[in-house]
């Protein structure tokens, strides 16, 4: 698995028991990261936790990554897809018009997140963020049941 290009802030990674282990040396900085990933914090909280930043983690991710002592506490399958993105759009446009790309940028942003690399998961915060700025009620009712259409294909939502 490889961390791509895209700002690894937001990704969560776990420990991985292993029994073939072999031998490897580990700085300071590579240990303390390991013993930090605990499959529930994001890399942001690490480097916080540690004092450093995200891009200082980069490499230590990287080669844990490399050494097979991490991985993804998120299935790598678990994105959005540009097809929700576009529902989001096309839903928020109608209810407040050409805002709304600003404000799913902004969201975005709020949550860390990009339209590229965006988990699942978020997608129901994102969901709920949006709603709150559409004004008129009758147009975020509308929202929010086309929205929850979306969730529910997304497997995020259950039918009632």
């Amino acid at each position: 698995m490889k961390l791509g290009s895209n700002n690894i802030g937001n990704r969560v990674f776990r420990r991985v028991q292993r029994d073939d282990m072999g031998e490897f040396s580990m700085d300071s900085k590579m240990l303390r990261t390991l013993l930090e990933l605990d499959g529930k914090k994001t890399i942001e909280e690490i480097a916080g936790n540690l004092g450093l930043t995200v891009k200082d983690l980069r490499p230590v991710v990287s080669r844990l990554l490399e050494l097979g002592l991490i991985e993804s506490a998120v299935d790598e399958a678990a994105m959005v897809n540009h097809d929700f993105f576009a529902s989001v759009r096309k839903e928020l446009s109608l209810a407040i018009g050409p805002i709304a790309d600003v404000l799913i940028e902004d969201a975005l942003l709020d949550l860390n997140c990009t339209v590229s690399d965006f988990p699942v998961q978020h997608a129901p915060e994102l969901v709920y963020m949006l709603a709150r700025q559409i004004q008129r009620e009758e147009k975020r009712v509308i929202f929010q049941q086309n929205m929850l259409e979306k969730l529910k294909e997304l497997g995020l939502a259950t039918g009632q």
